[in-house]
């Protein structure tokens, strides 16, 4: 997850508890990937910096609005699997977390903030996988 989803109340302030608040993509050549999806899709692309290197919003040709994300596995995005990853709402990451473990399933990564915001990738009891994310959750 970018810092693209830092500004996640102006771009997703509709989002509800359950619904899906993003989907991004992290591998390791996110340049030429955002050029396959730029021409397969039609999204047009906006670069965001992440200090030494470029990930991307890939965004609406028609409203601008972001629709998805592009990322590099580097950084924070550096243990992600190289998958299309969405991203739930929920209203409490812990409990969701601890849920995931008394349930079955298995988490990927730590719970980690983004910007004021908190997520954890996981893997359910059938081996998909997606992440959780709680808005607001960082003191």
């Amino acid at each position: 997850m970018s810092d693209i989803d830092e500004q996640d109340e102006e771009n997703f302030p509709d989002s509800h508890i359950g619904e899906m608040a993003w989907i991004d993509l992290s591998v390791q050549n996110a340049g030429e990937i955002k050029n396959f999806y730029q021409d397969v899709v039609g999204w047009e692309s906006e670069a965001v910096s992440m200090g030494s290197y470029d990930d991307y919003s890939m965004n609406s040709p028609e409203t601008g609005e972001p629709i998805t994300g592009i990322c590099h596995t580097q950084g924070i995005n550096k243990d992600l699997p190289a998958a299309w990853l969405p991203y739930f709402l929920v209203a409490d990451i812990d409990h969701s977390a601890a849920q995931v473990k008394a349930k079955g399933g298995e988490l990927l990564t730590p719970i980690k903030p983004m910007g004021n915001d908190r997520y954890v990738v996981l893997k359910d009891p059938a081996g998909a996988i997606c992440a959780l994310y709680q808005k607001n959750s960082v003191a």
